[in-house]
């Protein structure tokens, strides 16, 4: 039942991290092998866009800022879309305060993570703007930093949450905006953002993708993005799947116990037994299936009980977290996986059979021999 629990649990975490990044990060990311920048090649852009499953691409551009807002300042990272960056990725799903929009008249604004707008105190129906500030990538050296630094200002029109991680590093900006701050005239990016089709399957569309754009590009789905991040949420779940099992192997003991007592308590019948002619395989798979079943119904029903338990938090939500209301849910997330049910059926039974196995295999041959020898004494 722990185990069931427990894993749910993990899944459930795992689904909610999974859909917060997948509302900023695309299907696919196609970036540079070496180097940072490069100047998209409209054949190519067209021949993708072309290619079955593909939704959208987006141009965006990406680099270090400061950020200055009425007397605070905050480095973040300014991220230039073009218009189709809101069907790539699902980033106005996630706007907490104002509306997704960075263009409306003569005017350039920005829509910032909420850890950024809370280390600027920024609000999006004030009338300060948010000053940018990034060094120039050409001219000379000067005494004056004025001269070293290029300045643009824009002003907060939406605050986004997704992730911790995310709200306090990015900014979006409208990508010509951003190009042209940092001295990119000629159309630069830093990378091509996929959105796929609901149901296209992401290896096809990256293998061709991969094929236009050639070797001097990387092409990575959602997970190679952040691989070292579902990497240790991953290793987590199974790190707490083996100490839970390790438990449950310790807990075994009872039953090694159960049937040693078992055996020692009817060793009258296993005389009587031997007397009538049965063998001692046929003697040992008696207590064998004995110390399976306990393993077996304690399987059954710990397995139906931990789903119980866990489809009770999936509806009603009786779990809160600590702190409601500064999290993105207010309740423990559950997600139950028929596999988890059937890994955890088979190592439970498995380790069950283990522990019936030792004391019927030794302590059984122990005592029937030392009956034996006493009869023919």
């Amino acid at each position: 039942m722990a185990l069931i629990v427990i894993l749910s649990v993990f899944n459930g975490f795992d689904k909610l991290v999974h859909s917060l990044y997948n509302s900023f990060d695309p299907d696919l990311k196609v970036s540079l092998n070496e180097g940072k920048v490069f100047i998209p090649d409209s054949a190519h852009l067209d021949h993708i866009r072309s290619v079955k499953g593909v939704k959208a691409v987006s141009l965006v551009l990406e680099e270090n800022a400061l950020l200055r807002y009425d007397e605070r300042q905050h480095i973040s990272v300014i991220k230039g879309v073009d218009s189709n960056y809101q069907a790539v990725t699902g980033i106005d799903s996630m706007i907490i305060e104002g509306k997704y929009f960075l263009k409306k008249g003569i005017n350039t604004y920005a829509v910032m993570g909420q850890g950024v707008a809370y280390y600027l105190a920024a609000g999006i129906h004030f009338v300060t703007p948010l000053q940018i500030y990034v060094p120039k990538r050409t001219g000379n050296i000067s005494l004056n930093p004025e001269r070293a630094i290029n300045k643009n200002y824009a002003f907060p029109s939406a605050f986004f949450a997704i992730e911790q991680e995310i709200d306090s590093k990015y900014v979006l900006l409208p990508l010509k905006f951003v190009q042209n701050l940092l001295e990119y005239y000629d159309g630069q990016v830093s990378a091509l953002e996929i959105g796929l089709l609901p149901g296209t399957g992401t290896d096809e569309v990256e293998q061709q993708v991969r094929t236009i754009v050639g070797p001097e590009f990387k092409v990575q789905n959602r997970y190679q993005q952040k691989e070292f991040f579902y990497k240790i949420m991953k290793s987590e779940k199974w790190a707490i799947f083996f100490i839970l099992s390790f438990i449950l192997v310790v807990a075994s003991f009872n039953v090694i116990g159960s049937l040693t007592m078992l055996i020692l308590d009817k060793k009258d019948d296993v005389a009587t037994l031997r007397s009538l002619g049965i063998t001692i395989p046929s003697l040992r798979s008696i207590f064998l299936l004995e110390g399976w079943m306990i393993s077996l119904f304690g399987a059954i029903a710990g397995l139906l009980l931990g789903a119980v338990v866990c489809w009770i938090q999936l509806h009603f939500e009786v779990i809160q977290l600590q702190g409601s209301g500064s999290f993105v849910i207010d309740a423990y997330p559950v997600a139950m996986k028929i596999s988890d049910f059937i890994l955890i059926f088979f190592t439970v039974v498995g380790i069950g059979f283990l522990a019936a196995w030792y004391p019927v295999r030794f302590i059984t041959r122990r005592f029937v021999n030392r009956s034996e020898k006493l009869s023919l004494q």
